[in-house]
């Protein structure tokens, strides 16, 4: 589970900064300090999903903090491009959140109660 978490965190934190690059570089849709903000909360995510996978205190909420930040630039981009916002997707990038966070708490705590085998 805490390597199913962290895949994804990472992933999810590429993504985030490819977007921005893209954008910045190409396409231009957004301000310059959105299309920052973005590649930050991206790159913030990379290095809480490594701090996730060891195990360091704080690191899970890191990683909280980097999705909720993505998550408020994802509402901003709605309502810049679309001019009102889409509920749907908006719930399905939190519940997708929701869930990585929920993997990376419970294989931490699998981790901590069995840790020889790596909670196998």
């Amino acid at each position: 589970m805490l390597t199913a978490a962290t895949l994804g965190m990472a992933a999810y934190g590429a993504y985030s900064v490819v977007v921005a690059v893209i954008d910045l570089l190409f396409r231009s849709r957004f301000e310059l300090v959105a299309d920052l903000g973005l590649a930050a909360f991206g790159l913030l995510l990379l290095l809480a999903a490594a701090f996730v996978r060891v195990l360091i205190p704080g690191g899970l909420l890191l990683a909280v903090g980097a999705l909720l930040g993505l998550q408020a630039l994802s509402i901003h981009a709605d309502v810049h491009l679309a001019g009102s916002l889409a509920i749907a997707p908006q719930l399905v990038r939190g519940g997708f959140a929701v869930a990585l966070v929920a993997l990376a708490y419970l294989g931490g705590r699998v981790v901590r109660q069995n840790p020889v085998d790596g909670g196998q």
